[in-house]
């Protein structure tokens, strides 16, 4: 098994989501450099760091994550390089190989597995999300900003392991349920997973718009 160019972020990428990064530290411009030389590497993990920083190494990583593929490399000024990513297939790491010069590891792809999916389970994520859509918008308009839109899943384009990747990346999740998401082994856990988390951020999103009804 060949050894996968790694790089570590405080947030996880799922597949089919676009990426934009900054690379400046020095061990991930070679990396990059690696990658771009050859057209059939265009391409590294993303994993979230667990505990730790993103510069400097010395991090705990998560062993799921997703093969990123580089549409676009460009050098800006002070030696930085602009990347623009997309989240092509989850990936989980078999094993952690020295960070020389960068992180890297092998790898192999992670797959849907079969997994079934509840009765009614789609029809509750959506009235999650309806309400969701709801809470935020009021929140939104209490502030003076744009209600933000978050589509029924049916709306998303692709097969259901799409539309669920693809709901996730449109939902305010933080990186914890954004990697529960990415971990579930098919989209019928994928889908109980989403339910799940959209209802605790529903709940936080209750609380603070009755913090404001309450300090009118």
């Amino acid at each position: 098994m060949d050894a996968f160019p790694m790089f570590p972020l405080g947030a996880v990428l799922l597949p089919g989501e676009l990426l934009s990064l900054q690379v400046f530290e020095p061990r991930y411009l070679v990396m990059i450099e690696e990658c771009t030389a050859y057209p059939d590497r265009m391409s590294f993990g993303v994993v979230l760091i667990s505990r730790g920083q993103e510069v400097g190494g010395g991090d705990e990583r998560t062993a799921i994550g997703t093969a990123a593929r580089i549409v676009s490399a460009r050098p800006v000024a002070g030696g930085r390089l602009l990347l623009d990513c997309e989240g092509t297939q989850r990936i989980r790491v078999e094993r952690w190989l020295a960070d020389a010069p960068y992180p890297r590891a092998e790898v192999a792809p992670w797959p849907d597995e079969r997994s079934a999916i509840g009765d009614g389970v789609i029809g509750l994520l959506d009235d999650r999300v309806a309400e969701l859509g709801e809470v935020y918008g009021e929140l939104a308009r209490r502030r003076g900003l744009s209600a933000p839109v978050f589509p029924a899943l049916g709306e998303l384009p692709g097969d259901a392991a799409a539309q669920t990747y693809g709901l996730a990346s449109r939902l305010p999740l933080g990186p914890a349920d954004r990697l529960r998401v990415l971990s579930a082994p098919g989209v019928g856990a994928r889908l109980e997973v989403l339910a799940d988390t959209v209802e605790d951020v529903l709940a936080a999103a209750r609380f603070r718009l009755s913090g404001l009804e309450t300090g009118r």
